[in-house]
């Protein structure tokens, strides 16, 4: 497969958001619009960002990425599309979420193949907490969409204990897939997954409207188209 090259700093300066941050950001000046905005957190090298702007100019994509050498990846993919939709920011997402997006602001958050940190020693280091789970519950709007995938099984128990118990989310629906056909795949770990053949788990829940009381009754169409671009 032939690698991106990356381009120079330059160039990629309009797709970065850089420190410091402000607190909270401020999505029109971020994005130069009023266009609802989704966040995904640990992009990696952006697949699932890049189709989604292609397929979705009207939308506003914001990449969190522990990763500098990542940022520039996927800022490069951007650039080289002259992309408009997509701003990416390296940071713990763990405190930019809590402390940089205010809430209610956000119509949709995607966390898809977060790293487990295998060892029972490193599960301290796990991107998904009660306090991580709370803080994008709160960036939330009204019936905006938490999505989640893994293709580690205790994990995803651990993610989907977490939202369970958090009261503003209600479960929209949870699947096991094992999905070998070419293009299916929202990101490069499951396109790995599929080769292996191991199951991804995925799961979807929907914040709660404030006179809601009981979880969502049924199902949802998952309306994320899948890439085209590997």
């Amino acid at each position: 497969m032939r690698r991106t090259k990356r381009l120079p700093l330059e160039q990629l300066t309009p797709y970065l958001c850089e420190p410091p941050f402000p607190e909270p950001l401020d999505w029109r000046a971020v994005f130069g619009n009023d266009r609802p905005v989704e966040i995904e957190v640990g992009f990696g090298k952006g697949l699932f960002l890049l189709n989604s702007a292609l397929q979705h100019p009207d939308v506003n994509y914001f990449g969190i990425e522990i990763m500098r050498k990542y940022q520039l990846f996927t800022a490069t993919r951007m650039a080289i599309r002259q992309l408009t939709n997509v701003r990416l920011a390296k940071a713990d997402a763990r405190h930019f979420m809590k402390v940089h997006v205010v809430p209610g602001s956000v119509r949709a958050i995607h966390v898809y193949f977060p790293d487990p940190w295998w060892k029972k020693r490193h599960h301290k280091r796990r991107l998904f907490t009660a306090e991580f789970v709370a803080a994008c519950t709160a960036a939330l709007q009204a019936d905006g969409e938490f999505r989640l995938a893994t293709d580690v099984a205790e994990y995803f128990a651990v993610m989907t204990e977490l939202c369970t118990a958090q009261p503003q989310l209600a479960l929209v629906n949870t699947s096991e897939v094992v999905d070998t056909s070419a293009g299916s795949f929202l990101t490069n770990f499951e396109r790995k997954a599929q080769l292996k053949g191991t199951p991804v788990h995925r799961a979807t829940y929907r914040k709660r409207t404030p006179e809601t009381t009981s979880p969502t009754s049924g199902g949802t169409t998952d309306t994320t188209t899948p890439p085209t671009i590997s």
